[in-house]
């Protein structure tokens, strides 16, 4: 009898985590003003956000090829623009990486939900 977790289930939408993931990216702003960091960091987090989710639009409609592509795609490219950065200011790149990474970790965080609280199988 296989597992409840390892049963298959339909794909979730895409939409409701990406949006919570953009309210993190909304809600860290006033941090960042504060707290006094710096605003740069938010900015480039916010715009890898909005690329990878505007570059998964395009790729949806290629197919599970262009899926596939695009997982590898996406993560070379973030680690690209972010060691790029790293390489010239340090505490932007920190702060670019965390925020991304808070955003990213609601989304995939409410994805998951979002699988596991389906029935397998429907």
């Amino acid at each position: 009898m296989p597992s409840t977790l390892l049963t298959p289930r339909p794909e979730p939408g895409h939409l409701l985590p990406a949006l919570a993931g953009g309210v993190v990216l909304v809600i860290a702003l006033p941090v960042f003003l504060v707290a006094g960091w710096p605003l740069g960091g938010w900015a480039l987090a916010t715009v890898l956000y909005v690329a990878v989710h505007a570059l998964d639009l395009v790729l949806v409609r290629l197919g599970n090829g262009g899926k596939v592509f695009g997982v590898l795609f996406k993560a070379l490219g973030l680690l690209v623009i972010l060691v790029a950065v790293a390489a010239s200011d340090k505490e932007l790149a920190i702060a670019a990486v965390l925020t991304y990474a808070l955003a990213y970790t609601c989304e995939f965080g409410l994805s998951l939900a979002a699988y596991y609280g389906k029935e397998p199988g429907r």
